[in-house]
């Protein structure tokens, strides 16, 4: 741990001599450092709970404030800007020359005009507003959320997300490449690490919106989509044993609002992995779910982040954690944790990902272990009562972080090698790893970052299910599991 608090202070960022971030990751030996010598706003969310639990929230505001003010900066790409709001996936602090031989520091902002494959970063402004609920929270300095550029900052990126468009769904639409998994892997569309993101988000800004005539409409707009976008994970993301069956027996072509298979899902869809793969108790969301197309991957991000939301039930919160357990080899193996399960493989890698030589089977975004992960499943397991799990993913992790030099990621079915082209010293590596310590020592500070069930939601839940003689909701369902 002592090696770790020096490696993560050592990768802090100064702009005009404040601390301002944490660059990706600062390997001495690397002459090649690309991208990785910039600050992102996803990868420096493990740093800021890892300075937040040690009582450092300086860093942290100046992060957020600092980003911020890039958020209105316009950007292109081929003439062409994205929507107002938008946050950048990184900067980087650049000097500029000025007269007299004098410099000027600024902040060179990366929309995706630069990144590979030129994707906009959906998950940044969601990952903003979740770090400044927690910020307040675990400083009790809620005098930042309540400046009015931090509010207007949280209303531009709930314009852009909340925006209405061509899509039926409640669920937030995005392209291949816009999250953490941020090359071509065959998530595009409702990939569920964003919708449990956006649920989170939306939750955190109900909180921290100022409650004026002006953000009235916002939030009303807010409780829709919550109650929408959670009936829809719920009901149609969710699978176990029992589901898998309902789907091998769906009937198709059904045309009516009475259809039971309302995405037209042909049975043989269902991967014969999952067959003999999904235990007795126990089951997950899915990655993905459009038109004729059900991704049966198991994605570890998205999961952990639905029970820490509580986007899922608590019956499937528990099913999830379960899964794990039962398939700790799989998921867990030798490093914690996959970041999808199983890979692609074979003509399915590609076609999928475009014969993507970084993301071959069972590495990089391919199935690869992620040790960042480690802190999300922390905090899930603290939320769920099975910090027995967590202490276990803890204990394997700290065998080899230290001694394998923080690896970005690890390859192989059981995560036994580190990746073939990761990253050392990598530093949501190292932050993760102090986060899932800090986590675990101060239950009481954990308990502020998770979410229990919303109660008022359940009550105002706006499918209305329950006035036809389609089934009902599972929001109703759920509220009468509680109480029983």
């Amino acid at each position: 741990e002592e090696e770790a608090w020096r490696l993560l202070r050592n990768a802090v960022v100064s702009y005009c001599r404040s601390p301002v971030g944490t660059v990706a990751a600062n390997d001495p030996n690397d002459k090649i450092p690309l991208n990785y010598d910039q600050v992102f706003i996803r990868d420096f969310i493990p740093s800021a709970f890892a300075f937040l639990l040690k009582g450092d929230g300086e860093i942290v505001r100046n992060f957020l404030l600092h980003t911020l003010q890039l958020q209105s900066w316009e950007k292109t790409v081929d003439c062409y800007s994205p929507g107002q709001g938008l946050m950048p996936a990184s900067f980087k602090v650049r000097a500029v020359a000025l007269e007299d031989n004098n410099f000027e520091e600024v902040l060179d902002p990366d929309f995706g005009e630069s990144a590979i494959g030129r994707v906009a970063p959906v998950d940044s402004g969601l990952w903003w507003i979740i770090l400044l609920r927690a910020y307040g929270k675990l400083t009790g300095d809620f005098t930042l959320q309540e400046r009015i550029d931090v509010q207007t900052g949280i209303k531009l990126i709930l314009n852009l997300c909340l925006s209405d468009g061509f899509d039926m769904f409640p669920s937030l639409l995005v392209t291949d490449g816009s999250c953490m998994i941020d090359r071509r892997m065959g998530i595009h569309g409702h990939p569920l690490e964003i919708q449990s993101l956006f649920y989170s988000a939306l939750r955190c800004s109900r909180e921290i919106l100022s409650t004026d005539e002006g953000s009235k409409n916002l939030v009303r707009a807010i409780n829709n989509r919550l109650s929408a976008l959670s009936f829809h994970i719920r009901e149609y993301y969710w699978v176990d044993l029992k589901k898998i069956n309902e789907i091998y027996r769906y009937k198709t072509e059904e045309y009516s609002t009475e259809a039971t298979n309302k995405f037209n899902i042909y049975p043989e869809q269902i991967p014969h992995w999952l067959m003999h793969w999904i235990p007795e108790k126990g089951g997950y969301l899915i990655g993905n779910l459009q038109p004729a197309h059900m991704d049966f991957r198991f994605f570890t991000l998205g999961n952990l982040w639905s029970i820490v939301s509580s986007l899922g039930t608590p019956k499937q919160n528990e099913a999830v954690l379960n899964l794990i357990e039962a398939k700790w080899d799989d998921l867990v193996g030798q490093m914690p944790l996959k970041i999808c399960y199983p890979a692609l493989e074979a003509e399915e890698w590609r076609i999928i990902t475009g014969s993507d030589p970084k993301n071959t089977p069972w590495s990089y975004h391919n199935g690869g272990s992620w040790p960042v992960l480690l802190w999300q499943f922390t905090l899930a397991c603290m939320k769920m009562g099975r910090t027995d799990l967590a202490k276990k993913a803890i204990d394997l992790a700290e065998m080899r972080l230290s001694k394998d030099h923080w690896p970005e990621y690890y390859d192989t079915r059981n995560g036994k090698f580190i990746g073939k082209q990761a990253r050392l010293y990598q530093t949501w590596t190292i932050a993760g790893f102090l986060t899932s310590k800090m986590l675990l020592r101060n239950p009481e500070m954990a308990s502020l970052l998770y979410w229990d069930e919303d109660y008022e939601l359940l009550e105002i839940c706006v499918c209305a299910l329950s006035n036809s003689n389609r089934k009902k909701c599972s929001r109703h369902l759920a509220r009468s599991q509680i109480l029983v």
